[in-house]
């Protein structure tokens, strides 16, 4: 059984005083200062967060020479273009502000390029759009912030133009009216809370015009799909994220705009509790499905249409389009993980390059991702058209690949992106060049020990610790994801109390005797540790130790807690 390198993070100082000063067990203290939560306010507020909590809008640069230029535009009757993005951030950001400025009186429309002959962002010829559709001010969301260009060109039509977007800018910022992107900011100073998605930058803006115009009870509204875009983005679940996130699921449970409410039906999940497991593996993908498979305006009808025959057609028609791309997604990763193999190139290169003809270019990142997962090293794919290469690119926790492609030569016809996500366009026969670059860097950057699958332990924890009280405090810690994710524990020299079960002939149940407690072990798709079943290696009466995360189940009405077994070790 091959496991990975199991890293016990040590006890810090902090963790008892912030114990005893919330009242919450060590173990979760500890699981605090290992998210570096260190002072009892901080922790507090990560815990009990309230909308009270969120910075002050007017804190993120531009923002009051934006909020002026709306209301002016909203005062005076001018159209208002919003320019989209088409993944779940950039629709769902497009709908929030669009509802929000409908809702003060504004004349609103948008405009979401197709991913699949447009490309990503703003582009030059853009301008023209603004300009058919009559707007005088033009507002991006999640996108925009390398559009010079386009912002150069709608100026000289007379066009304003505001940026929000989350994404790392270039060397110069556009020359907007007002720029909203606390990536741009400088650093420190600049914005309290960087790491928000495109949803995240849209929302305060929302909360800015609200504050203005002296409707901030309005804004709970907003914070359900607020908190599927910033979810479906993979951004930290931290500070304001957090907040939006957990305050947003909440409000899941409660939904009238009947797109949303038709596709939590078709997602099997009405009156049910919305976790962020549901919005990033059920509801996030149908959104995203829609741009990828280049049907972005289905997906945009949805949340716009009012009868709720149309939204469950629409709805429908999002859940086939996953379906579909979940068939294509099989194959491309089939075709790649055959490409390494043949190729023995996880053993040569430390950042997979692959390419191929024919490639869905709106699925390749999903595919990098399950690459990155499968090789545990960044993985950038590839689709191959009209003498272009269109790459989409995933990294491993710890490293900047955009940060990587900043140091390659000038190669790209466009890229952008964050750290552990990239894209990026490029002359076909300029791939060679492009690898060999990006692997010249990451020869640099990159160590035997970062390629390594790693398993970071939070702490050890005795079966007697597993209370009543200690589950309260650690529901606490929900939402899980980015920057906070769901803790790891382990236990050392647990007895194997009963003859292992095999479930399905792919996944493991134990039941593990320590402390005088017996907890089951259930540990999802270990064909190896079955194998070692049928060796005799893992039998009744031995004894392992365990890596795990908390989960609950519900059988016939009643919940319990059982253990995920995430690594274990004779």
């Amino acid at each position: 059984m091959e496991e990975s390198v199991w890293k016990v993070a040590d006890p810090r100082p902090e963790a008892p005083r912030l114990a005893e000063a919330l009242g919450i067990p060590l173990p979760i203290a500890r699981v605090l200062t290992n998210r570096q939560i260190l002072e009892p306010e901080a922790a507090r507020s990560f815990l009990y967060g309230r909308l009270e909590d969120l910075h002050d809008p007017f804190l993120m640069g531009g923002m009051a020479a934006a909020v002026d230029r709306i209301l002016a535009a909203v005062e005076r009757r001018e159209k208002i273009l919003i320019f989209g993005d088409y993944d779940v951030d950039g629709i769902l950001s497009m709908v929030m502000l669009h509802r929000a400025l409908s809702t003060m009186g504004g004349i609103v429309d948008y405009f979401i390029p197709d991913r699949l002959t447009d490309g990503y962002g703003i582009k030059d010829e853009h301008a023209g759009v603004a300009v058919e559709r009559g707007a005088s001010l033009v507002v991006s969301v999640d996108c925009g912030i390398k559009a010079l260009g386009f912002v150069e060109l709608a100026r000289e039509r007379g066009i304003d133009v505001i940026v929000t977007d989350h994404h790392k800018p270039g060397p110069e910022l556009p020359a907007a009216l007002a720029v909203l992107d606390p990536v741009a900011e400088p650093e420190p100073g600049g914005y309290p809370y960087r790491p928000l998605a495109g949803v995240g930058v849209v929302l305060k803006l929302i909360q800015a015009l609200l504050q203005r115009t002296g409707r901030t009870a309005l804004l709970r509204h907003y914070l359900k799909l607020a908190s599927i875009g910033t979810v479906a983005d993979v951004v930290e679940l931290k500070g304001e994220n957090r907040i939006f996130v957990k305050l947003g699921l909440r409000e899941l449970g409660d939904v009238a705009n009947p797109g949303l409410k038709s596709l939590i039906d078709v997602c099997g999940l009405t009156g049910r509790r919305i976790s962020e497991g549901d919005v990033g593996f059920r509801i996030g993908p149908r959104i995203n499905a829609a741009g990828r498979m280049g049907r972005t305006e289905s997906a945009v009808r949805l949340f716009f249409a009012t009868a709720l025959d149309e939204t469950y057609a629409l709805a429908k028609e999002l859940d086939e389009l996953n379906a579909e791309r979940q068939r294509t997604e099989d194959q491309i990763l089939t075709q790649a993980k055959a490409m390494v193999d043949a190729g023995g190139l996880a053993g040569k290169y430390r950042i997979l390059i692959l390419e191929h003809d024919g490639w869905h270019r709106g699925i390749i990142g999903i595919v990098a991702s399950r690459v990155r997962e499968t090789y545990n090293r960044p993985a950038i794919l590839f689709a191959l058209d009209d003498g272009k290469a269109v790459g989409s690119g995933r990294s491993i926790s710890g490293y900047d690949l955009i940060g990587c492609l900043d140091k390659c030569p000038p190669l790209f016809l466009s890229y952008g992106g964050h750290k552990h996500a990239v894209g990026c366009t490029l002359k076909r026969e300029d791939l060679p060049a492009f690898k060999k670059a990006v692997n010249r860097i990451a020869d640099a950057e990159l160590t035997d020990e970062d390629l390594k699958p790693q398993l970071k332990i939070d702490a050890e924890l005795a079966f007697s610790e597993i209370t009543g009280d200690f589950l309260e405090s650690h529901a606490l810690l929900d939402p899980f994801g980015v920057g906070n994710p769901r803790p790891v524990f382990m236990v050392r020299d647990a007895e194997i109390a009963a003859a292992p079960q095999k479930l399905k002939d792919k996944h493991i149940k134990l039941l593990l005797r320590k402390d005088g407690r017996i907890f089951e072990a259930l540990g999802w798709g270990r064909r190896d540790w079955l194998a070692a079943v049928d060796a005799g290696t893992l039998a009744k009466g031995g004894r392992i130790d365990v890596a795990f995360t908390l989960q609950t189940s519900t059988y016939l009405g009643e919940e319990r807690v059982y253990l995920s077994l995430e690594s274990l070790r004779p």
